[in-house]
């Protein structure tokens, strides 16, 4: 009820009652006013506290030990592109390498580094993860023989011993391969080597790998005398996919929107650094290596020089994420049952 009803509904109270409720009124504004001018000072100084004041907290999780991926993130921190717009990162290595996920999942870290297929395989399992930026555009994952077995295709890998490790998307992908090219993937002999991805080629235990990285193991294999020859799963069946993204939670999206995008704001910054000044950005590396994964700083360089073209967005900002590429993700997975319940790739995903 409106106070002009009220006053209505009181007609017959005489003319001085009426106008007790506007001395009232008029005297709780009075109060009002001084109290807002006494208070202004202090609202001012939390202003003024919060628009200079400490810098907002995110922490970032990576998806393995630090290495030349992470160069822009060590970039951004070092030149201070993350203090520019007001933020403190800490970037931490995970425990396991499938830690990072569920921690920004459960809200342990802010941000995480994963993989394009796990962030739809993980939505298909209730996970309340997106993805806010593709960092590098394309596999690094392919399928690697010896360079002296004369294999030419993943078809003649029909009969033979190919190790995965442990991933059924690994498993998945090679047998998408070697149907593509004409082979029989049921004749495979899968082994699962777990991390024994070197040793596994380099001992003739397998006959090809599927797992390894064409910037870490091909250039360690190499390294050791082994060189090989890599199959590139887009030529073979495979879509093209994200290999590496950043992801946030549901939740910490509501909650901290703002912050992810002048991290993404700092993380271009930092990504130009090293597109422009390599050889600086992996000297920045180097400073941050853990003490537990030291780095070889040979493989590290050439690894970068095979980074940067896949990283590259061209006309579009660095980080940026195209709906077909997880509409094409989503269909291979589901069609190679990856998927454990429904999910709409649509809402896997947002660009900042």
């Amino acid at each position: 009820m409106t106070h002009p009803e009220l006053y209505r509904n009181h007609s017959t109270h005489k003319k001085s009652h009426r106008l007790i409720p506007y001395l009232l009124l008029l005297c709780l504004l009075t109060l009002l006013s001084g109290c807002a001018s006494a208070k202004d000072p202090d609202t001012s100084a939390a202003s003024s506290e919060n628009s200079s004041g400490k810098p907002h907290k995110l922490t970032i999780m990576l998806d393995w030990y630090p290495n030349a991926v992470h160069s822009f993130l060590y970039a951004a921190q070092q030149n201070g592109y993350f203090a520019e717009e007001g933020l403190e990162v800490d970037i931490q290595m995970p425990a396991d390498s499938n830690d990072a996920l569920k921690l920004v999942a459960a809200g342990k870290v802010d941000l995480a580094l994963s993989y394009q297929p796990q962030v739809l395989m993980a939505r298909s399992e209730g996970i309340p993860v997106k993805s806010v930026a593709a960092l590098v555009r394309h596999p690094l994952n392919h399928l690697l023989v010896p360079a002296e077995s004369g294999i030419t295709g993943p078809k003649e890998l029909t009969g033979k011993n190919a190790g995965y490790s442990s991933i059924p998307l690994y498993e998945a992908m090679l047998r998408t391969m070697v149907k593509y090219d004409g082979g029989d993937p049921a004749s495979l002999n899968l082994i699962d080597v777990g991390f024994d991805l070197i040793p596994a080629l380099s001992t003739g235990r397998a006959d090809g790998i599927i797992g390894g990285f064409i910037n870490h193991e091909a250039l360690i294999l190499e390294k050791e005398g082994h060189p090989v020859t890599s199959f590139d799963p887009t030529d073979y069946g495979v879509p093209d996919y994200y290999e590496l993204v950043l992801v946030a939670s549901e939740q910490g999206l509501l909650d901290k929107e703002d912050d992810y995008r002048k991290f993404m704001n700092a993380a271009r910054k930092g990504q130009q650094f090293v597109q422009e000044q390599p050889q600086q950005a992996l000297e920045i590396l180097f400073a941050h290596e853990d003490a537990t994964a030291p780095l070889d700083q040979a493989i590290e360089t050439k690894s970068l020089e095979i980074l940067l073209p896949l990283m590259d967005a061209g006309k579009l900002p660095f980080g940026q994420q195209e709906e077909k590429s997880w509409e094409n993700v989503h269909t291979w997975l589901s069609e190679n049952g990856l998927l454990s319940g429904e999910t709409d790739s649509k809402d896997a995903f947002v660009n900042l």
